[in-house]
């Protein structure tokens, strides 16, 4: 006979995280895609999931969602289990998969007021095409729609019904600037009301722009964690452009103790240490000593893409 589910003090679910992950497991036959992977998602706040491809990203998005089930591991969304609490948390929980999940032949208009039906208190359907640039795209069919307007149609959906928790997979893949910075906008709306988003994303700018905290993966277990600031940390970096091969072991003789000098990719350089106007003196005479014109010279912080290379290597996956 199946035991009955122990009832959990309303308040200790909303004080639960919007999404809490410990030692998470999923194996696809040989291959381990998720190993042992653990992970907290705030209330309220915007985290993004970054990682190189087969990282397991996607894999964890679909068990937080209830598509997949894990092979270990716990797991909570807003303090429930998705396999087990599917149906309490559906009316709470927004998706946008990284693709599909719209009939071919439904025109857009006609889908987003069918997912409206589904929800106690949508948004209004019109208003959200609008919003997005759907409005004149309202009678044509999904399959008939560019990659970038299935994009938008399929935010359209996952924020329609004013959920709690939006789970965005690659929410701006294939969009143009102009529609990547509205679907910025829709996922900024979202969290000053209060609403917690996990997205994964390959856009480290976007990570830095909407994220309060930023989780790496790689193969399957995560290798980073923090704030986009405290992951780039405040020092700044003195970057150049000019022929590859230059003699680092020598510039670096001429530099101030404690500096740093490589070359990555190929012709760009950069400098790390305390940038200040004696290293940035140094390193144009010596660039002017070498015969080295040092172009497109500027100092700048670390970035989250320089972070996110550093720790998952520069190798193709």
């Amino acid at each position: 006979m199946r035991r009955p589910a122990l009832a959990v003090p309303r308040l200790v679910l909303m004080n639960a995280p919007a999404v809490a992950l410990t030692d998470l497991v999923k194996r696809y036959g040989r291959t381990t895609a998720i190993d042992g992977l653990s992970l907290t998602a705030e209330r309220g706040a915007v985290t993004a999931i970054l990682g190189p491809n087969g990282a397991g990203k996607t894999s964890t998005v679909e068990i937080c969602e209830g598509f997949r089930r894990a092979d270990s591991g716990t797991v909570r969304v807003l303090g429930l289990d998705p396999a087990r609490d599917g149906a309490a948390l559906k009316p709470r929980v927004g998706v946008m998969p990284q693709s599909g999940g719209v009939p071919p032949a439904v025109r857009a208009g006609e889908w987003l007021r069918l997912v409206a039906r589904f929800h106690a208190h949508p948004l209004d359907p019109g208003a959200l095409l609008a919003r997005l640039g759907l409005t004149e795209h309202a009678r044509t069919p999904y399959r008939r729609l560019s990659g970038g307007q299935q994009q938008r149609l399929s935010l359209a959906a996952a924020v329609i019904g004013r959920p709690e928790l939006v789970f965005l997979d690659e929410p701006t893949a294939g969009l143009d600037p102009q529609a990547r910075h509205a679907c910025w906008d829709v996922i900024a709306e979202l969290r000053a009301r209060g609403v917690s988003a996990v997205l994964t994303t390959h856009h480290m700018d976007e990570a830095e722009k909407l994220a309060d905290k930023v989780v790496i993966i790689d193969r399957g277990t995560v290798v980073a964690e923090g704030s986009p600031r405290s992951l780039t940390g405040a020092e700044r970096q003195l970057r150049f452009r000019a022929r590859p091969g230059l003699n680092l072991d020598e510039l670096l003789n001429a530099l101030p103790a404690g500096s740093a000098a490589k070359e990555s990719p190929s012709g760009h350089y950069v400098i790390e240490g305390h940038v200040g106007p004696e290293l940035l003196g140094t390193v144009t005479a010596w660039c002017a000593a070498e015969g080295v014109t040092a172009d497109d010279l500027s100092v700048e912080r670390r970035t989250l893409e320089d972070v996110f290379l550093e720790l998952t290597g520069r190798e193709l996956r």
